[in-house]
């Protein structure tokens, strides 16, 4: 199975980074969201450097997606680490009524200061950032009740920073998604191309799927088992696994050969979409 050589660093997200930075004396805290599926490896390792010492709070989204007793061991990380973090769903907006109880709790010394200063109800205004597809757009449109930032299923949708008025004394920044320069580590650049935050065009989408089988052969063989019927797959690499899952799905060409493309695309549609469960793809150490 080949290794995968993932760089994705298009010109804009430069442009994104900078006018972050302009962007954090506007705000009172920042809203970190992460992918509950990998939670270490959707975390740009640029927003400690760039965010500095401003309060944050971390939110775990898609975590209906992820292994409920994954998300909880995250969580307790962040939080023994001194980052308030709270898993949500979008769909579902499980999780979203702790959200401004926790911005509060965060911000409780500078709202003292506000009131001290007879600004009551000074409006609170939050920066939402996080990598490309993990959901920030549609945070904002739930929190706000209304679609008002722009969402799409793939990377790269919002270009500019945007203010939302979520309600009387709340604003929120959405900024767009912002990966970083150099992958240092292979498997964190497959983890965030499983997930779909790295656009498929650029990918080898059949050696990618070879390496999640694996994955998922290693660490949740009940879900090959139960989605493709696939059970008899010890000491087969992860070609093997696609040519397996190809045939259980009747995925064959001219000479009985298997099409793996359209195989692997197959698998990755379906773990994006949540079909082979709730699965995570790294847990703390």
């Amino acid at each position: 199975m080949s290794e995968m050589n993932i760089q994705w660093f298009p010109g804009h997200m430069t442009k994104t980074k900078r006018k972050i930075s302009e962007s954090l004396k506007l705000v009172d805290c920042v809203a970190e969201l992460v992918d509950a599926r990998l939670p270490q490896s959707s975390r740009n390792p640029d927003w400690d450097e760039l965010l500095g010492t401003k309060p944050r709070l971390i939110l775990l989204n898609k975590s209906d997606m992820a292994d409920s007793a994954g998300t909880a061991k995250w969580v307790t990380h962040f939080e023994a680490r001194g980052i308030k973090a709270i898993a949500i769903e979008s769909k579902s907006k499980k999780g979203y009524p702790a959200v401004l109880p926790a911005v509060r709790e965060i911000l409780a010394e500078q709202i003292s200061r506000w009131e001290e200063r007879g600004m009551v109800n000074h409006a609170i205004r939050i920066m939402v950032v996080g990598i490309p597809n993990v959901g920030k757009s549609t945070f904002i449109n739930q929190l706000a009740g209304g679609a008002k930032a722009k969402t799409e299923d793939r990377p790269g949708v919002t270009r500019g920073n945007q203010w939302f008025t979520v309600q009387k004394g709340l604003e929120l920044l959405d900024t767009p998604g912002v990966l970083w320069p150099k992958f240092d580590d292979e498997q964190t650049a497959l983890k965030l191309a499983y997930t779909g935050a790295i656009k498929d065009r650029i990918l080898d989408v059949e050696a990618l799927a070879c390496h999640l089988l694996v994955l998922l052969r290693d660490k949740y063989p009940k879900a090959l088992a139960e989605r493709y019927k696939m059970t008899e797959t010890d000491g087969l690499d992860g070609y093997d696994l696609l040519c397996l899952l190809g045939k259980k799905r009747g995925m064959l060409i001219s000479g009985g050969e298997v099409n793996t493309e359209r195989a692997a695309n197959t698998l990755l549609d379906e773990y994006r979409g949540g079909k082979l469960g709730r699965i995570t793809l790294e847990w703390p150490e």
